[in-house]
């Protein structure tokens, strides 16, 4: 039986310059197409799902490339709306060592933040799916997008299919405020959440004690208790938390936890030290992996360990998207994690 995923939010023209330079060092940056959701569509394509996505495209050359990227992909299009007049830009320079990467934004009045809310048949597009996954970005992008956020949840809900929401909290977007008033209120139809300590605190007025970021430290009974009131005030009974020890901007560790509400368990995945390539884009594989492994049957530790074995993975790869098999993935979670050359 084949799964299918249905996935919405804004697909974003990715400008970076080659290498580790730094913007305009040369004159030349390199264009690819990713965004949030967008990513998250790419690893389950790949993962062999029937991957549906939907958002907003202009009609002219630049819309027109960025759907015969997703196409590349595997991913469904059937029901990307074409309208608007830009496709969004970010900037993103790959830092290195003690050197942060830097990410501009270039995205206002977008094909998808002034799409009319009633452009996508919601019910259409959710016949058949398993699950409905959406993030934090989608509706901060303005009061139309958040609109179609709402009627894509309620229709995943009427559709029977299970939807997560990665919080995403972007302060360039919207503040504080602005995001728990409209994120908390959709968490009563929500299965799965997927976040960082900082997405907690900002979106949900969830604070992880004991945990701080710029240094690296972790307390898990900090991020038990977190996710306890998460299900507890809000509803949702899967909290996944992606755990990233920042050592550097070349190498950081990386791994999660996952609480089960029903069952009152809380899941602790493995650790990697990843040597980072491209850290963009590592909670959407996470989230992707976390999806995979639970829409295909593995039990909820097997799919957290699953879920940080692709994101680590895709931390070594340059883009935003994922470009792993299951296979490679089981691979690393079985502990083939020495690097050497497949022959």
């Amino acid at each position: 039986m084949t799964h299918t995923v249905v996935t919405f939010g804004e697909l974003l023209l990715r400008l970076s310059p080659p290498g580790f330079e730094r913007f305009f060092q040369s004159p030349v940056l390199s264009a690819t197409f990713g965004g949030g959701e967008a990513n998250v569509a790419a690893s389950l394509a790949q993962f062999g799902l029937t991957s549906r996505y939907v958002t907003a495209l202009p009609k002219h050359a630049i819309g027109d490339a960025g759907l015969r990227a997703l196409r590349a992909e595997g991913i469904d299009t059937s029901h990307v709306v074409r309208s608007g007049d830009r496709v969004g830009i970010y900037f993103a320079e790959t830092g290195a060592s003690q050197r942060a990467s830097t990410v501009i934004y270039d995205r206002a009045h977008s094909a998808i933040s002034e799409m009319d809310p009633t452009a996508v048949a919601w019910d259409t597009v959710m016949a058949g799916a398993a699950w409905f996954h959406v993030t934090g970005i989608t509706p901060a992008l303005g009061a139309k997008a958040a609109e179609s956020t709402k009627a894509a949840v309620a229709a995943a809900k009427r559709a029977g299919a299970k939807v997560s929401v990665d919080l995403n909290f972007r302060k360039k977007l919207w503040s504080e405020a602005q995001a728990q008033t409209t994120m908390k209120p959709l968490m009563r139809d929500v299965d799965v959440v997927a976040a960082n300590e900082e997405d907690l605190q900002t979106v949900l007025g969830v604070t992880v004690e004991g945990a701080d970021v710029t240094k690296g430290t972790l307390d898990i009974a900090g991020y038990r208790a977190a996710a306890e009131r998460v299900t507890r005030e809000f509803g949702p009974k899967l909290v996944a938390v992606t755990l990233r020890e920042s050592l550097s901007a070349s190498d950081n560790g990386w791994s999660a936890v996952l609480w089960d509400g029903s069952a009152g368990v809380l899941h602790q995945s493995q650790r990697y030290v990843v040597r980072l390539v491209d850290r963009i884009g590592g909670g959407d594989s996470f989230a992707a992996g976390l999806i995979y492994g639970i829409v295909t049957g593995r039990p909820l530790d097997a799919s957290l360990r699953f879920a940080v074995a692709a994101s680590a993975l895709k931390q070594t790869i340059p883009g935003d998207m994922n470009r792993v098999t299951v296979a490679e993935v089981d691979a690393l979670v079985k502990g083939d994690a020495t690097g050497r050359v497949q022959r």
